[in-house]
């Protein structure tokens, strides 16, 4: 690495990591602050509130690598731009891209950093919000746990009663299975005191288990009992029974790939909001780049006045962005749009607007018609 990039990324370091550091403190001051009646009111331990905030943290470093990475970018660029440092990198024959390859790179490694919080860590951390508070005044074993869940096998016309369905186990009291006819016609009724599911064998264990078979005219035409029966030809896993209860925003992207394989058969209706969001989580760590192309040109300035009024016009690119993003999130759970462009419209409208600022910046043009603060300052 040669000693201007060395230069440059240490400019800009020392702000970025000041405002991660700085927009942290302040969330965990404002959430402690809400929250702290209720710690007391359980009587909470140290260790449990900090686990606590500890699984929250990838969440939150999600949202607020992008801002930071902006004001980061903002605020060292445009002290260099200030005290004539630019001006004497581009005087020595350095162009505006060769100077802010560093800035480039080091917005490729947070959005590396956001995409591997983004694969789990972050979904998983507003789930845990909202049973947390629950699972502080209840017994830690009823976290997670689903009542009276239904779920519906449209491939093999088979549906699912279940009395409790506690998430990430494999044993379930109290089931009830109906197997139907493609006129759905109610064939075969399980009575099953307790499943388990073999994940080794893909198979279901039946325990105490009564089979009454019917008629299309729904006479039972026979009935079996078993103390034990082995099903391997059931598709089902517990992920998959549980699957109709979960929330899209709240899973992660391996998740979400399981949730579209498995309930393929759904409407897109009910699809659309997983498919977007699995579209989402890939196009969100891509963020942070889109952030750098447009941030950096708007930092570098030759003026006072143009440094103050493109900062202005990069912080509202940057929340106008983040609006937009949002929107098109919305029409693609709604199922307007097709996923992939909700998730990926916004970063490739804005990348475009973004390598047309480094375009004019590196031939040293202002971008006036971008930038309506500019002609006022000039005015």
């Amino acid at each position: 690495m040669k000693l201007l990039d060395r230069y440059v990324l240490q400019n800009f370091l020392r702000a970025y990591l000041y405002c991660i550091a700085a927009f942290v403190s302040i969330w965990l001051i404002f959430d402690i602050s809400d929250n702290v009646s209720l710690f007391l009111e359980v009587r909470a331990s140290v260790l449990l509130v900090a686990q606590y905030y500890l699984l929250q943290v990838p969440q939150i470093l999600v949202i607020l690598l992008p801002v930071a990475l902006m004001l980061g970018l903002l605020f060292s660029l445009g002290r260099m731009s200030r005290t004539n440092e630019i001006v004497s990198m581009l005087t020595a024959g350095v162009s505006v891209p060769r100077m802010l390859l560093p800035l480039i790179l080091m917005g490729g490694v947070t959005a590396a950093v956001s995409g591997a919080l983004n694969h789990t860590l972050a979904p998983h951390a507003e789930a845990s919000r909202k049973i947390y508070f629950d699972a502080m005044r209840t017994d830690a074993r009823d976290r997670g746990t689903l009542t009276a869940q239904i779920f519906r096998n449209r491939t093999e016309n088979r549906t699912w009663f279940i009395k409790q369905l506690r998430e990430g186990d494999t044993v379930f009291d109290t089931v009830q299975v109906l197997q139907q006819d493609e006129q759905d016609h109610i064939v075969q009724n399980y009575m099953i005191t307790r499943a388990l599911y073999h994940e080794d064998r893909k198979a279901w264990e039946l325990q105490l288990v009564r089979i009454m078979s019917y008629d299309k005219a729904g006479n039972i035409t026979g009935e079996e009992n078993h103390e034990s029966l082995l099903k391997t030809d059931w598709s089902e896993t517990p992920f998959r029974l549980a699957s109709s209860n979960m929330r899209a925003e709240f899973m992660s992207l391996p998740e979400l790939r399981d949730y579209l394989h498995y309930n393929a058969d759904f409407p897109p209706s009910l699809l659309a909001p997983f498919a977007t969001h699995f579209h989402y989580r890939l196009a969100l760590p891509w963020t942070c780049l889109v952030v750098v192309v447009i941030a950096a040109p708007l930092a570098i300035g030759f003026s006072r006045a143009s440094v103050l009024t493109s900062v202005a016009a990069a912080i509202g690119l940057v929340f106008s962005m983040n609006f937009l993003t949002h929107l098109f999130l919305a029409l693609g759970e709604g199922s307007r749009i097709p996923p992939w462009a909700a998730a990926w419209t916004p970063n490739l409208l804005f990348a475009a607007v973004g390598l047309l600022l480094l375009y004019l910046r590196s031939t040293n043009r202002e971008a006036r018609s971008l930038n309506p603060l500019a002609r006022r300052a000039l005015a």
